[in-house]
């Protein structure tokens, strides 16, 4: 006997059917889709206290847009890596010397082992390992800077470009860091939290139109809860004090 096979007109219909219903088995579908549950109804935001007045000025200040250009460093032929980090971090010493200088100086061991800096790195030398990475957009490497804020916990993290020839500033900040990370156009700075189970993760994006490093994103996140709680006050960038 000869096979019968089925006809062109059988085989659109049984198609059709099981785009029709998940349910069918005409077409041999021994499975279909299953529902999850109803949908949550979304639920837009409620505006409180409408009538409070806006504010017109920021309570804190954290140096958003407090960039500057630094005084006696200079950038041989506009090449950023040919700046010394060690003479960058003793620029700033000397630019802040309430910070530094005296035996009462809240970072004053900071300036005292900087005389153990042979270069950046190096051991009893609280000026970190630098790293170079595109941050503005230019195709051009911008520094990023760390050092010790002796004797206390705190680590100084700055970010520097070159503009019209000159080392300029676009970002510092201080604070008790567990980690320092760069991602595309950010840097992402992590700190304990006094909260157990949960850390701060703060992030300075470039922005173009200020020409700065704009904090973009100031989170508190959950961790292993391994990590001990107190979390040492940040403070302020440099050049704003």
């Amino acid at each position: 006997m000869p096979l019968r096979l089925p006809s062109p007109v059988r085989v659109l219909a049984c198609a059709a059917v099981a785009l029709v219903s998940v349910t069918a088995t005409a077409c041999g579908d021994a499975g279909g889709l299953r529902s999850a549950g109803p949908t949550p109804t979304a639920v837009g935001p409620a505006r409180l206290w409408p009538d409070l007045p806006p504010a017109s000025s920021p309570a804190y200040e954290i140096g958003e847009v407090d960039t500057h250009v630094v005084k006696g460093v200079g950038v041989p032929g506009g090449d950023i890596r040919a700046v010394d980090p060690v003479a960058v971090v003793r620029a700033e010493i000397t630019a802040n010397p309430d910070d530094y200088a005296g035996s009462r100086a809240r970072y004053r061991d900071t300036a005292r082992r900087m005389d153990d800096c042979g270069a950046a790195g190096s051991r009893g030398c609280p000026v970190l390992r630098p790293y170079y990475r595109d941050l503005t957009g230019d195709g051009r490497d911008d520094l990023t800077l760390g050092f010790r804020l002796l004797p206390g916990e705190l680590t100084g993290v700055r970010v520097y470009t070159v503009h019209r020839q000159r080392l300029q500033q676009v970002m510092a900040y201080d604070d008790a860091l567990s980690g320092v990370e760069i991602a595309g156009r950010s840097v992402i700075l992590r700190a304990p939290s006094e909260v157990t189970g949960y850390e701060y993760r703060l992030q300075w994006t470039w922005d173009r139109d200020q020409r700065a490093m704009l904090l973009t994103h100031d989170e508190m996140l959950r961790t292993s809860g391994r990590e001990k709680p107190g979390r040492p006050s940040a403070t302020p960038s440099a050049s704003a004090r």
